[in-house]
């Protein structure tokens, strides 16, 4: 991605109303799943309804062991020389975190046996693309009209592109967000057709927007440790409780009709000089224990994501965003503290979605 890389920084103040922000999200790798059986394979494997997406979408959707706890988070669609949702010769993609993409694709395919089915490592770029009014009117000029709601999904010459939520509703005076995908020449191609407009931030910024968002990644560090649902998976459209079966569908089914939630994933931020006074680091900090004031012995809960949130995440970061799993009873009163129980304390924050106590 040398393109990418050759670009101006976002420069302190921020991004200019007609610039194009462009990140490489190398933290996320493609997994290209092909056949006549794809299809049926996948609707039987993720929690996602993948027979009700059509060619203009995107999905969140997990993968979960047995007992229900996700080895996977990541975005599913149709490839783009599928039209229609029966083609038997079709086939779809999946982005997952990039250091557990290996495991996922290896994972999946000692479940394929007879089925007609071939998953691979797909030779795709993926950069996030965030830009004002004026830089979404340069984009769209340079490559086509971009989607603009949640979790739409255009195929253009240039790879595709998929709408991302934000932590605001996208409008007029808001910043909109994409998921870029193409090859490494096509993207490189497109890049040099911005010119002036592009520019490159940090992939911390992008990260701390996904936290904003409420997006739970599961990661190496965090693989077979949440059931969707104390993630939030299913408050972000990520799980379908009528699809029929798939791995832990029963612990995920019995959670969604059962009972109240006791867990959920909350919002936080911490602030940075006491994060580095602790030696954390965002990028180790998934699957971090929680501790709340009331009970210092014993973790309350654990961290899914966490992110510089600050100008290109460097020392002038003033704070580290944080989502975590954790207790409702733990944000009732008290304090929560990051690592330790004297360690950072978090700042709670309200995320874009209602909490439900139960699957909704």
């Amino acid at each position: 991605m040398h393109a990418l890389h050759a670009l101006s920084p976002v420069p302190a103040a921020g991004l200019a109303d007609g610039a194009v922000a462009l990140t490489p999200l190398d933290m996320l790798s493609v997994v290209h799943a092909a056949g006549a059986d794809t299809l049926t394979f996948l609707q039987g494997q993720l929690t996602q309804d993948v027979k009700s997406l059509d060619a203009h979408q995107a999905r969140l959707a997990g993968y979960c062991t047995a007992k229900g706890r996700l080895l996977a988070s990541g975005v599913v669609w149709m490839d783009n020389a599928r039209t229609e949702p029966q083609a038997a010769d079709g086939g779809y993609y999946l982005m997952v975190s990039s250091d557990l993409a290996a495991a996922f694709q290896k994972r999946l395919s000692m479940f394929v046996l007879r089925a007609k089915v071939k998953l691979a490592a797909a030779p795709l770029k993926v950069i996030g693309v965030m830009a004002g009014p004026g830089g979404v009117t340069a984009l769209n000029a340079v490559f086509g009209n971009l989607p603009r709601g949640a979790w739409d999904r255009v195929d253009l010459p240039s790879g595709t592109w998929i709408a991302a939520p934000a932590a605001a509703q996208a409008a007029d005076g808001v910043q909109a967000r994409w998921w870029w995908v193409g090859t490494e020449d096509a993207v490189g191609a497109a890049i040099a057709a911005l010119g002036a407009a592009a520019l490159r931030a940090d992939t911390s910024a992008w990260q701390a927007d996904d936290i904003a968002a409420g997006l739970p990644w599961i990661t190496a560090a965090t693989q077979d440790v949440f059931v969707p649902q104390t993630v939030n998976l299913e408050l972000v459209g990520g799980v379908s409780f009528t699809k029929g079966c798939y791995p832990g569908q029963e612990v995920v089914a019995r959670s969604h009709y059962l009972g109240k939630l006791k867990r959920r994933m909350f919002r936080g931020t911490a602030q940075a000089g006491d994060v580095r006074a602790g030696n954390l680091q965002p990028g180790a900090l998934p699957g971090t224990d929680i501790f709340h004031s009331a009970d210092p012995a014993q973790p309350c809960g654990r961290v899914v994501n966490a992110a510089w949130s600050g100008q290109a995440g460097d020392a002038a970061a003033s704070q580290v965003a944080v989502l975590f799993e954790s207790t409702f009873v733990s944000m009732e009163s008290g304090t929560v503290h990051l690592g330790a129980a004297d360690g950072p304390v978090l700042n709670v924050l309200p995320l874009p979605y209602p909490l439900a106590d139960k699957g909704a």
